[in-house]
């Protein structure tokens, strides 16, 4: 081998550095060189997804029980923090949909400051999980799991854009809970205003026109704006952010922190807990929808250290919770972008929309942005997954249906648990049943009754050349859920013969349960007068065997099957 290969395989087994693992992409992308022709790029793919971001930013925070600006606020801080330190090229940050429903129950229960408290406490635990280099275990969420909770957000989004859809007016407050909502909005249903109704369809179908007719222009903003204009021309009474709101603002408020007590702190506890945990899978899960689009790769830990801080900043100016943005990031590489420039002018091009344009926010009806939360919940549920999983089999079936309807009817937070451990099980039940041990056959499972006259079945090794040995192999990760299934087979291995040869050639893995078991057939194999030889266990898997107590005299470790044979004729 030469000294260049070495070399390449030193690369590959080599532990990354701290600077390498939590150096922005930013600073990746300037050093390969930026000129003139990738800022344009950057400028003309911020200014596309500023113009998405605009009323998207605004809706989803209406829609979360606060003002529209504190959307925009989060767009422009959060959205700058996370581009200029994350570990991605293309991410977009900003306020999420998959949040409405966490920030709305945060809001209604805890209040604005609450809110801010929570999404601040969260920041600091994204920047702990990166630090602590723990990102890297996010991505073992099961895929039934993120399309199930990601279906279920979309459920709620649309349930809860229902009453300015059709313009109700409610008895009393709206509740969260989807069923009590749904009764609700029943209840107040001969309070619908038609001209509400009017301004949602004439959004979702402009919506739907321009994006079959011109697909590259910003339908979103153009159906709300088209919907701004009808509702000024035609005098339509419906609210409107100025008759709701008063407008927004026309430039960014003093950073503050929250008001701060440790009674407050562990109320929203939880609140900060699920921000943390959600913003971390939607972050991540944008940042791989960015890579397989463009073929590049994202560091996970410095991206949840960026989201964390992006948090922190935006709590600071009043914003709500930041993500990576699915959609936006998806426009942003769409649209040509080259590296995390375009993130950040994406925020500046938003705070110079809000300097400039801002008194034409207050002509916005809010039933024109309902509508576009609409279009959002729909394109959020992923149909063809949906399906697929339902058809695939029982198991992941199981685990979508049980998360969807969880997070649909009970809370976000426990649907994803009970997701991700119904998974889990699931995994481990079809790791143990991929588990072989075999001789010249498959061997009986522990549950396959005896022989009629009470015997125990004879496995014979074909290739043991000797009529008192007797070889058995074990392929796949022999583990806890296996172990009953393997300790069953080798508790017979002192029936009939003098010598034992048992092949883990093919065990990748092996665990302390596993251990543990190869540890009572060795004693066994030892009282019964059996030799017993282990042969091709890895160096690691040899070092766990002999902690747990299967070594000499009990057994006998050789690097194959034939060499133990030779020992055996030895």
């Amino acid at each position: 081998m030469d000294a260049g290969s070495k070399s390449g395989q030193q690369d590959q087994h080599r532990q990354p550095s701290f600077a390498e693992l939590f150096t922005p992409k930013l600073v990746t992308v300037l050093r390969e060189g930026y000129g003139a022709s990738q800022f344009r790029a950057d400028a003309i793919a911020g200014l596309t997804v500023a113009i998405v971001a605009l009323p998207l930013s605004m809706a989803i925070a209406i829609a979360s029980g606060v003002s529209p600006d504190k959307g925009l606020f989060t767009a422009i801080v959060g959205g700058f923090i996370v581009s200029a330190l994350g570990g991605s090229r293309f991410q977009i940050g900003g306020p999420a949909g998959a949040f409405i429903v966490l920030v709305a129950a945060t809001v209604a229960r805890e209040g604005v400051e609450g809110l801010l408290l929570a999404t601040m406490m969260a920041g600091v635990m994204l920047v702990a999980i990166g630090y602590l280099r723990l990102g890297t275990y996010i991505k073992f969420i099961p895929y039934p799991v993120t399309v199930g909770f990601t279906a279920g957000i979309a459920v709620i989004i649309f349930a809860s854009q229902l009453s300015e859809m059709f313009g109700l007016t409610l008895a009393g407050k709206e509740p969260g809970a989807l069923l009590p909502k749904l009764e609700a909005l029943a209840l107040a249903a001969r309070t619908a205003n038609p001209s509400a109704l009017a301004v949602t369809a004439l959004t979702i179908g402009t919506i739907l026109v321009l994006k079959r007719a011109r697909p590259h222009w910003p339908g979103m903003l153009i159906a709300v704006g088209v919907a701004a204009l009808a509702t000024a021309l035609l005098a339509l009474p419906v609210e409107t952010i100025g008759t709701r709101f008063g407008g927004i603002p026309r430039s960014l408020p003093w950073p503050s922190l929250p008001a701060f007590s440790v009674d407050k702190a562990m109320a929203v506890l939880p609140d900060a807990v699920a921000f943390a945990l959600l913003g971390a899978i939607e972050s991540l899960l944008s940042a791989v929808v960015a890579d397989g689009m463009t073929g590049r790769r994202h560091r996970s830990n410095c991206e949840l250290v960026a989201q964390g801080f992006a948090n922190i900043g935006s709590a600071l100016f009043g914003g709500i919770c930041v993500t990576g943005t699915i959609a936006r990031t998806a426009t942003n590489v769409r649209a040509g972008a080259h590296g995390p420039v375009s993130g950040m002018l994406h925020a500046l091009f938003l705070l110079a929309f809000m300097l400039v344009a801002a008194p034409l926010a207050s002509y916005i009806p809010l039933a024109a942005l309902a509508g576009v939360l609409a279009v959002v919940a729909w394109n959020m549920v992923e149909k063809q997954a949906f399906a697929t999983l339902i058809r695939s089999s029982w198991g992941d079936a199981l685990v979508l249906m049980v998360t969807f309807l969880l997070v649909v009817f009970r809370d976000l937070t426990e649907g994803i648990v009970v997701g991700f451990a119904l998974g889990s099980i699931l995994f481990i039940d079809r790791m143990a049943k991929s588990i072989a041990v075999e001789s010249d056959r498959p061997l009986v499972q522990e549950d396959v009754a005896d022989a009629s006259n009470g015997s125990r079945h004879a496995y014979e090794a074909s290739d043991a050349g000797d009529a008192d040995t007797v070889i058995y192999r074990i392929s796949g990760a022999f583990f806890f859920g296996a172990a009953s299934t393997v300790g069953t087979v080798l508790d017979r291995i002192a029936d009939q013969r003098k010598n034992f040869i048992l092949d883990c050639s093919g065990v990748p893995f092996l665990d302390s349960t596993a251990a543990n078991v190869l540890e009572g057939a060795a004693r066994k194999a030892r009282q019964a007068g059996v030799r017993f030889f282990i042969t091709g266990a890895s160096p690691q898997m040899r070092r766990m065997l002999i902690n747990h107590g299967v070594k000499h005299p009990a057994v006998s470790y050789a690097a194959s099957v034939r060499d133990a044979q030779d020992l055996l004729r030895g």
